[in-house]
């Protein structure tokens, strides 16, 4: 088994590097992109990371709903004690003869019974696990989103480079049918002494420059078509000329608000913090007392050979438990003070993540501008190099120029028109990292027919799992005279329950 492994692991790299494997079926940037997003496994994992977030909620309402135990025991015991036994003095000596014997006895008892718990009041406890879960699940929400747009814009890099890199390889072999005949001319030239050695040699020279050039290029071709594979799980063949991209703002300041409102590393910070501060909740309500119901059922025997006592000798428990924390020992000073300290954290990294964004954004800003100025730059310098180096070759027919001309306009041709094929990869590139750092590089968004994964789904399939009827009425009561949620001024506006089923369009949290 290992070694066919290997052996179809060096097929692919086979295939990889000479691009003869099978035919790809991702033949435009919208079908790599589908592939992706169905196949990558960064993405596929991280959508199971979010399905076990899901199972938080499922958890968190467990502590809503009673606990049903059922017990059974037996139990033999052996009992061994002395007797004595005392008799009259027969010898005489005064004092009465004594027998010492021992006597044991055996039993055995059992019992069965069913016992239940339900909780009517925790200050809060198990209402704020709730909440800590339900933030914990949208934080999960974005990180899934920022991973998926890091995933596209890996499949856009891929693809980019290849189409790139076959572009610059048609350069290096059109660049190399035109130094061979430059080369053939120049030979027959000198063969009729028009021009010396030395301008054969210069051909040669850069017609062995051009040779090493292009296997660069083949080179460099190869490693992008196995960037290409790893992200979007197979090799490609002939691709398309990429499409255009979503519209980026033309005001810098809209990116900003955009990318504010719809960044996902911003918008999962909002959920940490909602989560946090629902922790500090929680760690003051143990200071408040708990209210729990019980019950319990069974039957006792002592004699485990006759069962029948199981069903004679039956008793049945009810009541309430009211527990009042007095002394902890400092324990729950210690937890709120804690988690006091994780939510000032979670504040903090909001403004952390906004201010990486301001960076992201920027800087992607300032590349889309500067990438569009060398696209501009590199198509005008393609068509003055080219009237040149045709202009160069006519007049170098007539003895105006030299061989040398010739070549170093070829070379200046060559050198523009690859500057300006890095230059629209760069430019391509640039928009895609404006648009993931504004939120906006989702899948769907460049593919419109690609099948969404909705997260929504998991959730609403598994978060009532286990519930009751009275749920909700063990849930309200839990939330009253409770501690409250405090401080949370940047959770979003939206309500919790209507992010969770993706009823809104989830936004970045206020100022």
């Amino acid at each position: 088994m290992l070694k066919r492994s290997r052996v179809l692991a060096s097929a692919a790299v086979v295939a990889l590097v000479t691009g003869l494997g099978a035919p790809a079926w991702a033949e435009t940037l919208q079908e790599a992109i589908a592939l992706a997003y169905q196949t990558n496994p960064n993405l596929l994992a991280q959508r199971a990371n979010q399905r076990a977030l899901d199972e938080t909620v499922v958890q968190a309402r467990s502590g809503l709903r009673p606990t049903i135990s059922a017990s059974a025991g037996a139990n033999y015991t052996r009992s061994d004690f002395p007797a004595v036994t005392q008799f009259v003095d027969t010898n005489g000596d005064g004092v009465p003869d004594t027998q010492i014997t021992s006597s044991s006895s055996d039993t055995n008892s059992g019992n069965v019974g069913v016992s239940v718990s339900q909780n009517l009041w925790t200050a809060g406890r198990t209402a704020r696990a709730i909440d800590q879960a339900h933030a914990g699940v949208l934080a999960g929400r974005e990180n899934l989103r920022e991973i998926e747009q890091s995933v596209m814009l890996s499949v856009i890099q891929a693809y980019v480079n290849v189409t790139r890199d076959m572009q610059i390889l048609n350069i290096r072999q059109e660049n190399l049918a035109v130094l061979r005949r430059q080369l053939d001319e120049t030979s027959a030239r000198f063969e009729v002494g028009e021009i010396t050695r030395t301008d054969v040699a210069q051909a040669e020279a850069s017609l062995a420059q051009s040779e090493a050039d292009l296997a660069n290029a083949q080179a460099q071709l190869s490693t992008s078509r196995a960037a290409y594979a790893a992200v979007v799980g197979q090799s490609p063949t002939e691709l398309e000329a990429a499409p255009t991209l979503p519209t980026i703002p033309a005001d810098f300041d809209a990116a900003i608000e955009t990318a504010l409102a719809r960044n996902p590393a911003v918008l999962a910070a909002g959920y940490r913090l909602q989560g946090a501060e629902a922790a500090v909740a929680a760690a003051r309500s143990e200071y408040l007392p708990s209210l729990r119901a019980t019950a319990s059922y069974g039957g006792t025997t002592n004699d485990l050979n006759n069962l029948d006592e199981l069903t004679d000798r039956r008793s049945f428990t009810a009541g309430a438990t009211l527990s009042v924390p007095l002394f902890t020992g400092g324990l729950n000073r210690s937890r709120v003070a804690q988690a006091l300290e994780q939510a000032n954290a979670a504040q903090i990294a909001i403004e952390g993540e906004r201010r990486q964004v301001l960076q992201n954004v920027s800087s992607a800003y300032a590349q889309v501008l500067s990438t569009r100025a060398g696209v501009t730059a590199g198509e005008e310098a393609v068509r003055a190099a080219s009237v040149a180096a045709e202009g160069v070759r006519q007049e170098a027919q007539v003895g105006l120029r030299t061989t040398l001309d010739v070549l170093n306009q070829e070379v200046t041709l060559r050198a523009s028109q690859t500057a300006l094929a890095n230059a629209r990869a760069a430019e391509y590139v640039a928009r895609a990292s404006l648009l993931a750092a504004m939120g906006q590089l989702e899948g769907p968004n460049l593919n419109p027919s690609v099948e969404v994964y909705d997260p929504t789904t998991n959730y609403d399939r598994v978060q009532g799992r286990g519930g009751l009827p009275w749920d909700g009425v063990i849930e309200s009561l839990d939330r009253v005279a409770s501690p409250p949620i405090v401080g949370a001024v940047d959770a979003p506006d939206a309500p919790i329950d209507a992010q969770l089923k993706g009823e809104v369009v989830q936004t970045a949290p206020r100022n």
